[in-house]
């Protein structure tokens, strides 16, 4: 099964909340509770999503975090490559020359679709995207694969 880590999933519903916050500066912990998360895991991802350039931190007293960017300016894929790296599905996807069956590989090529395909999907939704009520049904993504 196909899954981002929890700690990516917890970036994103971190990252909607700075979203409605808009330009205010919010505390991790402010966050945590917003996310009904624990403040260190929150703490952590926005550790993280700084270092990535997604989100603006200030130290001190009235210190906190907000967005970088606006949120039709965030993709899923940002938020993913952020908390996990470059996005592929196998690690001759991300990177070449790190397996030795690479220049004889015959799913290679397929595997580089695959992720492709996967990588301009998470770019196709912004984090503003996110925030908005979800269409009943997106065209293109099935939302059940029917097994025969």
């Amino acid at each position: 099964m196909l899954r981002v880590s929890k700690l990516t999933d917890y970036a994103t519903v971190v990252m909607t909340c700075l979203a409605v916050s808009g330009d205010e500066v919010l505390s991790a912990q402010l966050l945590a509770e917003q996310a009904r998360l624990e403040t260190p895991t929150v703490s952590k991802v926005l550790k993280l999503l700084a270092g990535a350039g997604l989100v603006d931190s200030w130290r001190g007293v009235n210190g906190g975090y907000r967005l970088a960017r606006a949120p039709e300016a965030i993709t899923v894929a940002d938020i993913v490559t952020a908390m996990e790296g470059p996005i592929g599905m196998t690690e001759c996807c991300t990177e070449s020359g790190l397996c030795d069956h690479e220049a004889h590989c015959g799913v290679r090529v397929n595997w580089l679709r695959i992720s492709e395909a996967i990588r301009t999907a998470l770019q196709g939704v912004t984090l503003a995207d996110m925030l908005a009520t979800p269409p009943r049904r997106t065209p293109g993504i099935p939302l059940r694969v029917a097994i025969s």
